[in-house]
Parts: structure tokens; sequence; C-alpha cells
């Protein structure tokens, strides 16, 4: 209902809203400019061709551009907490999470989940036309799946970092830092970076089954030196175990929440 009460505020000026939509999917889109700009003067980045780069970028920006949709709101909580509107969630019947992940609710975010969809069709095209991948039925539904354990574990690291904001008010950046640095970094092929970052986001915080790691079987690519085969397959596993911890965070973080005593 509150989703839904800032989706109709936003829709009453339409105009303003296309507007608006056009220029955070033309923003978003500068991203991948950058890669066409590499390509312009490169074959390969990282042993990847330009198709099998696309396809990495397309999967994390969808991935992350619906967890943005959906709970890119929550940031906001470190400010809630310390000027002490927490209160206003706490005193309605309505989960505390909802109302916050609900609140002031932007539909322009569908920008970003568009040009990352534009971006995956068209690499797909293009991995098609090249040959690229042998498709199996398996690669094929690995694809949706990917997008959407990719979105869940992001909306975890989101949580969680909302939850630190609990003691820590004035760390949005330093969450973010795991978010909107996570999705950046998932958009370039692992072998351009140390293994020690690779085991990092695999063992630690595991962004790598966003999209590394099943991609890479999709693409027909092995795994990074340490990592078996078969976690490409773990990513909705992956997904419920952080959002397990994510919910025990934002429960520990609420029941500690005071108000400001004024």
């Amino acid at each position: 209902m509150v989703a839904g009460m800032w989706i109709r505020s936003t829709l009453a000026y339409r105009a303003s809203f296309a507007l608006t939509l056009l220029s955070n999917l033309v923003v978003t889109f500068f991203d991948f400019v950058v890669i066409l700009l590499m390509f312009g003067h490169v074959r390969a980045l990282g042993g990847f061709s330009f198709p099998e780069v696309a396809f990495l970028y397309g999967t994390t920006a969808t991935s992350f551009g619906l967890a943005d949709l959906v709970l890119g709101s929550l940031p906001k909580m470190g400010k809630r907490v310390r000027d002490g509107s927490l209160d206003t969630f706490l005193l309605r019947p309505a989960p505390v999470l909802a109302q916050a992940a609900a609140d002031r609710f932007a539909l322009r975010r569908l920008g970003r989940v568009t040009q990352g969809l534009v971006v995956l069709v068209w690499s797909l095209v293009l991995i098609a036309d090249a040959s690229l991948v042998h498709w199996t039925p398996l690669k094929l539904l690995l694809v949706p799946v990917m997008l959407v354990s990719g979105a869940v574990i992001f909306g975890a690291v989101m949580v969680l970092g909302a939850s630190v904001l609990f003691w820590a008010q004035d760390a949005a950046e330093v969450t973010n830092s795991f978010t909107y640095g996570g999705n950046n970094l998932l958009q370039f092929p692992p072998t351009l970076f140390a293994q020690e970052l690779v085991r990092g986001v695999v063992y630690v915080v595991p962004l790598a089954f966003v999209n590394w790691l099943p991609a890479l079987y999709v693409l027909g690519r092995p795994a990074p030196a340490g990592v078996p085969e078969a976690a490409a397959f773990a990513s909705p596993l992956v997904a419920g175990v952080c959002w397990a911890v994510a919910a025990l965070a934002w429960r520990t973080g609420l029941r500690a929440y005071r108000s400001t005593g004024s």
C-alpha cells in the first residue's frame, strides 16, 4: 500500500516521470559505454570477448537493478535511526523492513533494470551469432535462475548493510561499496582480478554467485582456481543463506534500537 501510494504520486506527473525514467536509463547506460570504449581499442578483456563481457554486465546489472528497485530506500535507515523517525514504522501493524523498503518507493529505478535487460538480450544475440555457447536446457534454465538469485543476494547485502546502520548511522557509503561496488566489480571478467579478491567474493562476501560462477558455466569457461565447478549451481542456496544471515542481523539491529529519547 505504501509503495502504491508513492507510485500513484509519481505517475500524477507523467511527463516528469517519463523524463526521470529516461535520464535514469541514460545515466546507468554510461557504465556500459566505458566497456564499449575499451573494446574500441582491444579485441578481448581478460581473455573474454565483447559478447561475453556484455553478458556479464547484463546479468549483474539486471540483478542489481531488481534489488535496488525493491530495497533501494534502505540506505536512508541511518537518517531514520538518527532522527528517531523510525518510531513511526514501529507503531504500524506491518513489518518494519517492508515499510522501510516501500517508503519513498522510486519507480524511476526501473530505468536501471531496463538498461540491464537490454544489454543482456543484446549480448545473447551476439553470443548466438558468434556461436560462442553450446546451449543446453540446463544452461538456458541457469540464466533466469542467475538473475533471480543474484537479485536476492544483492538484496540480502542491502538488508545486512541497513542493519549495520542501527549502530553506525553514517556508514551508508561503506555498505554501498559492497552493493554498488560489487555490481561494478561483477561487470568485468574474474580473470582481471587477483586470486585473493576472487576468493573473497566467493567465500567471504559471496557476490561471485550473482553472476561470475554461473555465467562462467554458461559461457563454457573454467571456474576460478580452487572453486569447484558445482559452485555454478549453488546460487539459490547461497541466496537463501545470505537472506537468513541478513534477517538475523536485521532483527538484532531492530531490537537494539532505542529511539532518540526526544
